[in-house]
């Protein structure tokens, strides 16, 4: 098997630029440049988050979100404080006058991020915002809060690199991280790497990314990941195969997959679906061993399991190098199947139907 069913090969480089108009390989490719950026952005945002914060709750939706998983994930070793990430219109019930929120929205006009933000204006919170502007930046210039601005016109779950080192560099700045340009250097070394490995015109004989998504075919792919970066890590691959490869998807943290999951893996299930394995050095190694246990009872239902292995020094890092890779599957997943990845057709029709509710 050559290449993914459906229309287009994954080798032929120009129908893949031809089938990405949006380019989103291009912005894939960005990860690195928009990452180094966005830091030197925040570092210099002169954000004071205050020496008392004793918590940090990031609120978000979709890829906005994923920024606050990469602070605690990435950072866990090194936060002196603990992070929530708030997937929801209201503040956990903790939250008050010393706790920094930071309001996340790629567009500024995320309708549950801003009922997040006016709830923590209420309480008193401490607010950051990084935002590209819209009703998000309006609300904070009217108030003086602070706005980490990042570049607007195109897809929040493309954006990443910017909302995410964006606020690592702000909280950098206002005291609530040390110094992290170690972990962020390495980390933007690690996706340009990627970016040379699995580009476009790298072909499919050896390129892990392409390969990954000819195996992948027209099976529902499922991610796995070790708790913690692993699981991150995952949870960004499903999501990117549903917006950019625009098939179903899910994921699962191993080990708490391990109680309950692997009991549905009986025939004929497996054989519907693909087994993607993140997996990475700094695996706790009770965690690390049941793998490959579970990868057999997978099998043995019919399914088939590949692995994706990275070795990077720093949580960071390993995170990093594991999204880009993610990424990079996703678009081929699309792309090989003749579909555009950037339009999310679904998403602005419930939006519009919302609209009119």
């Amino acid at each position: 098997m050559t290449e993914v069913p459906g229309t287009t090969s994954l080798d032929d480089v120009d129908a893949l630029r031809a089938g990405d108009p949006s380019d989103m390989l291009g912005a894939v490719a960005r990860l690195g440049a928009d990452a180094a950026a966005a830091y030197a952005t925040g570092r210099s945002s002169g954000f004071v988050a205050g020496a008392d914060v004793a918590s940090v709750v990031v609120c978000g939706m979709g890829g906005s979100a994923v920024a606050g998983d990469l602070l605690r994930a990435g950072f866990r070793h090194a936060l002196p404080v603990p992070v929530e990430v708030n997937r929801s219109p209201s503040l956990p019930a903790a939250a008050g006058p010393d706790t920094l929120v930071v309001v996340s929205s790629y567009s500024g006009g995320t309708s549950e991020t801003l009922s997040s933000f006016a709830e923590a204006l209420e309480r008193g919170c401490r607010i950051l915002a990084i935002s590209s502007g819209g009703e998000l930046t309006d609300r904070c210039a009217e108030r003086g809060l602070p706005v980490v601005a990042v570049p607007g016109g195109g897809q929040p779950r493309a954006a990443l690199g910017h909302l995410a080192f964006a606020m690592f560099g702000a909280l950098e700045t206002g005291g609530v991280l040390p110094a992290v340009a170690d972990d962020v250097e390495e980390a933007v070394a690690a996706v340009d790497a990627v970016a040379r490995d699995l580009g476009p015109d790298v072909p499919s004989s050896g390129n892990a990314a392409k390969g990954l998504a000819i195996w992948i075919g027209d099976r529902v792919p499922v991610v796995w990941g070790a708790d913690g970066v692993g699981s991150v890590a995952a949870m960004r691959w499903k999501t990117q195969l549903n917006e950019n490869g625009k098939v179903p998807a899910w994921f699962a943290s191993m080990s708490e997959l391990d109680h309950n999951e692997v009991v549905g893996w009986v025939p004929p299930y497996g054989e519907r679906h693909a087994i993607v394995a993140l997996r990475h050095d700094g695996e706790d190694p009770e965690t690390s061993a049941r793998f490959g246990l579970t990868a057999d009872i997978v099998r043995d239902a019919g399914a088939e399991v590949r692995e994706v292995s990275v070795s990077r020094g720093s949580p960071l890092g390993r995170l990093c190098d594991l999204i880009a890779i993610g990424d990079w599957t996703s678009c081929y997943v699309g792309l090989g199947r003749g579909v555009d990845p950037t339009p999310v057709d679904a998403i602005a029709r419930l939006k519009a139907a919302l609209a009119d509710r």
